[in-house]
């Protein structure tokens, strides 16, 4: 049998919390743990009224307790809160009328595997915005949805098939300095060690 789910809980409000661990308490395929006994595989759930500033600074906390993967049940969903939450990262949002323990325990269970769940009468707007923004605001300024730059990209594609700095140059037509300071941009942008670790982390995120 399958090791349960490590679900951690948290709330806008203690009723909702208490209802939450009420409706899974009882689920095998799920197990409710305390904040001190977070890993890695935990998922989150976040029981809101709305995706608001409030909402977020729950999120932050509870990304701050190590939990990667949160789930938002929210009593009121809207395009505008599919979108915040979706910059805020987060995997998947509920709307609190559909949250029976069967539906709590599908949505877990494909956040888990990586999978990112949205209402189906929301997903076509928030698909539409995100195309609005790559056409109206990225692709102008030459950034795609990764937050990389064709330039960037085009480094990074380099340097993990093995070229140095200045093979890269020689390839692109740049300068030494072009390159250094691009993947300088890059581990910085996104908190990386150095070259090496930002390759790992685009190949990782589908980025090349």
């Amino acid at each position: 049998m399958a090791e349960p789910i490590r679900v951690h809980i948290k709330a806008s409000d203690p009723l909702s919390e208490t209802g939450l661990v009420a409706s899974i308490r009882n689920r095998t395929e799920l197990r409710v743990v305390e904040e001190r006994l977070v890993d890695p595989g935990t998922v989150g759930l976040l029981a809101v009224e709305r995706v608001d500033s409030q909402a977020l600074q729950l999120l932050r906390a509870m990304r701050a307790s190590r939990v990667e993967r949160v789930v938002i049940v929210a009593g009121n969903l809207d395009e505008e809160g599919v979108i915040a939450a979706a910059e805020a990262g987060v995997a998947g949002l509920l709307r609190r009328s559909e949250a029976t323990p069967d539906r709590l325990v599908q949505v877990v269970t494909s956040v888990c595997r990586g999978a990112g769940v949205v209402p189906p009468d929301l997903l076509g707007r928030l698909l539409k915005q995100v195309a609005n923004l790559q056409h109206h605001v990225l692709a102008p300024r030459g950034i795609g949805l990764s937050g990389l730059t064709s330039r960037e990209t085009e480094v990074l594609r380099l340097v993990a098939t093995g070229y140095g700095t200045q093979e890269i140059a020689q390839q692109l037509a740049y300068s030494e300095r072009t390159v250094k300071n691009t993947l300088h941009d890059v581990t910085s942008r996104f908190h990386l060690r150095n070259r090496s670790h930002a390759v790992a982390y685009a190949i990782r995120e589908g980025f090349i």
